[in-house]
């Protein structure tokens, strides 16, 4: 890694792999031989077309994504999707149940209030989301159109660690925090969506993996561009789509494939998170946010007895080259995100720097 380059533990937009950005940037005024850049290009010609359909097919061949599913590649972020989902599945009954285990689960239940009727599923706010429910704590309703929950809470540093039984009712899951980081069986699952910008590709691109018969259900005022079947049968080019980020998610996925994939992926990730959390739990100083049953290997969520000791431990480890650790406000504290692109001698290297601190403190 260049001297030039900082350890980056943002929550997201959250570090790329190096080898990908060297070769966008090699890429950027000349792809491959075209005279221009993608950025540049016509999202019609045949060029970027076949960029698209090659992305498309490795997401669908890493993800493991069943022929009975289609992979959109959408704007306005995971936040749109809190209102495309109840748009195109609550007409079914008009219910639906929603399992608030941190913010972004918070604000997409709030905004599903307006397209019908719903039930909260469980809700950790009782202890300040430091904690996943059990399945037997979750109030289902058989009659939900569907059940929606975040699989990683990135503020409170919690993951799901088990996919809920529901029975009959799809499952809703917003991945934005861990996609690719882990298998999925998304057999299980109705509709899986995240922003691309914490484990994909750089801001601006959303996906959305859709069972095909959920679609075409849309309530009949929903917007144009958030039915999902426009999308479907348009295959996510309706208007035109985010290009750009479409060849870097493809540049992604090659990287991610020389990694062993999403399997060998989640054991990197395992071992990074693992380091740092041990390093916690051994420390004198730090206390770690999330309950241990409950705690995400995407972002590790700490801090000290004070919030002058942690503003200390902020300044110095960006001064170190550990930036954006400190936590969110609702918070406080640390946050440590360790996305699929963060080397593990970045986490080894802040593994140093928190025993370090610990003593020196």
């Amino acid at each position: 890694m260049g001297m030039d380059r900082v350890y980056n533990f943002s929550a997201g937009p959250s570090m790329l792999p190096l080898e990908v950005l060297e070769r966008a940037g090699a890429e950027i005024t000349n792809y491959q031989g075209s005279g221009m850049s993608v950025m540049e290009m016509s999202h019609r010609s045949k060029v970027f077309q076949k960029i698209f359909d090659d992305t498309k097919a490795n997401f669908i061949r890493l993800f493991h994504v069943p022929d009975n599913y289609k992979v959109l590649f959408l704007q306005g972020g995971a936040s749109g999707q809190f209102s495309m989902v109840p748009l195109n599945l609550i007409g079914r009954t008009g219910k639906a149940d929603y399992a608030v285990t941190g913010n972004f689960a918070s604000i997409a239940c709030k905004e599903a209030k307006k397209y019908g009727s719903i039930s909260l599923a469980a809700s950790s706010e009782d202890r300040n989301h430091t904690y996943i429910p059990q399945q037997d704590q979750l109030k289902l309703d058989p009659e939900a159109s569907y059940f929606y929950y975040c699989a990683n809470n990135t503020i409170y540093g919690t993951e799901w660690q088990y996919v809920p039984d529901t029975g009959d009712v799809p499952i809703v899951c917003d991945m934005s925090s861990n996609f690719l980081s882990r298998p999925v069986d998304v057999s299980k699952y109705g509709v899986i969506f995240g922003g691309a910008q914490k484990n994909l590709a750089p801001a601006g691109l959303t996906i959305a993996i859709v069972r095909e018969d959920l679609a075409g259900h849309e309530l009949p005022y929903t917007p144009l561009m958030m039915n999902y079947k426009t999308m479907i049968d348009k295959d996510s080019m309706y208007n035109t789509p985010p290009c750009w980020c479409i060849y870097m998610l493809g540049l992604v996925l090659e990287w991610l494939d020389a990694q062993g994939g999403v399997e060998g992926m989640e054991k990197i990730k395992h071992s990074k998170a693992a380091l740092l959390y041990d390093v916690l739990d051994n420390s004198r100083l730090f206390t770690c946010a999330a309950e241990k049953d409950s705690r995400s290997d995407m972002n590790v969520t700490f801090r000290s007895a004070s919030e002058e000791l942690d503003a200390k431990f902020v300044k110095e480890a960006t001064a170190a080259g550990f930036t954006n650790l400190k936590g969110h406000r609702n918070v406080g504290g640390m946050r440590a995100s360790i996305y699929n692109a963060m080397p593990v001698e970045g986490v080894e290297k802040l593994a140093d720097f928190i025993r370090a601190f610990d003593k020196n403190n």
